[in-house]
């Protein structure tokens, strides 16, 4: 193969944050690399300059999507590599009718989502959340008849794709029983990862922890509603490291302020919650800035994941991380 251009498409402030000095030699070794060196996030105009003759893109959070104007700058591309989770926002017809190959690091993000909801799981059944603000006050066994261990419990995870099948990985260490709600995959499927498929309704009954790993889509939308959130049980932990929508937040408030749930909320919509919203001020809300997924040295899981997919792509090799864009509307 001939060497290869390459342009990393994203401002060099995020190419500095996720790839480390070997990542960029690792890709160097397959052609000419090009860095973006603006500050800021790229332009459709500033792509269209970058991209001229490319056969590899880099994207990241931020890049415009690649219309046509784009893409007829560079005839060869033949793969756009996504350094950051969904690949929607890149995406338009034009990708798909031209053949270009897509892939993302949403396996390596979907690794720290899986970890941040375990450890969320694990200190949201210690009751570590307040017994640390009892600790401090010179409460030393105030609620402790509270704590929970992640043993002999229900866990329910609405949505098994790359996120919750690892979630569902990380929790065959521990002896629990996972209940999965997932439209999109079969009994069999689910019953391979070590868990139980079951409806919706089914889960929220039983599990003891719900998390919360489905994709944005409309069907989606408000899946946790009023009716929804009443089924859970009395003190259930619900977990979202998904995405905003997926709960209806009036309703959730009204089941929080009657003190019957903990919720642990990666993400809110919008982003952040209002200053007067009540997930700032309800105690049993643990709310945290949108940092399941990767963070600080985090992001380099990401840039060495993409350095992987060249070097496979290069190799005609089939990527990890390869996105079917005909399932895209599944997708998260």
């Amino acid at each position: 193969m001939k060497p290869l251009k390459i342009v990393m498409l994203q401002d060099v402030v995020y190419t500095e944050r996720i790839f480390k000095p070997e990542h960029v030699k690792q890709i160097q070794r397959h052609g000419t690399l090009c860095i973006n060196p603006r500050k800021s996030p790229p332009t459709p105009d500033e792509v269209a300059e970058l991209i001229v003759g490319a056969d590899i893109a880099i994207t990241s959070w931020e890049c415009p999507p690649f219309e046509a104007a784009i893409l007829d700058r560079c005839p060869e591309l033949k793969l756009i590599a996504h350094a950051a989770g969904t690949v929607k926002p890149l995406m338009s017809p034009d990708v798909i009718s031209r053949g270009i190959r897509v892939c993302s690091a949403n396996e390596a993000l979907a690794r720290g989502v899986a970890e941040t909801t375990l450890g969320l799981t694990i200190v949201s059944l210690k009751n570590i959340w307040q017994l640390a603000r009892n600790t401090r006050d010179g409460e030393w066994n105030k609620q402790r008849e509270l704590v929970r261990e992640l043993y002999e419990v229900t866990v329910g995870v609405i949505g098994a794709g790359l996120s919750g099948r690892h979630y569902i990985r990380l929790l065959q260490q521990f002896e629990v029983q996972v209940l999965v709600y997932d439209p999109f995959l079969s009994a069999s499927q689910i019953q391979e990862m070590g868990a139980v498929k079951v409806e919706l309704d089914q889960l929220l009954q039983q599990a003891d922890v719900v998390s919360i790993h489905a994709p944005s889509i409309p069907e989606t939308n408000h899946l946790m509603n009023e009716r929804t959130l009443r089924l859970m049980k009395d003190d259930a932990i619900l977990i979202n490291t998904a995405r905003g929508s997926l709960i209806d937040e009036e309703a959730l408030v009204a089941e929080l302020r009657q003190g019957r749930l903990w919720a642990c909320l990666d993400v809110t919509q919008p982003e952040p919650p209002d200053v007067q919203h009540p997930f700032r001020s309800l105690p049993n809300v643990t709310l945290i800035p949108h940092i399941a997924g990767a963070t600080n040295n985090g992001l380099h899981r990401l840039g060495s994941f993409i350095a992987r997919e060249i070097d496979l792509f290069v190799q005609d090799s089939p990527l990890l991380g390869e996105v079917k864009l005909s399932g895209l509307h599944s997708m998260a």
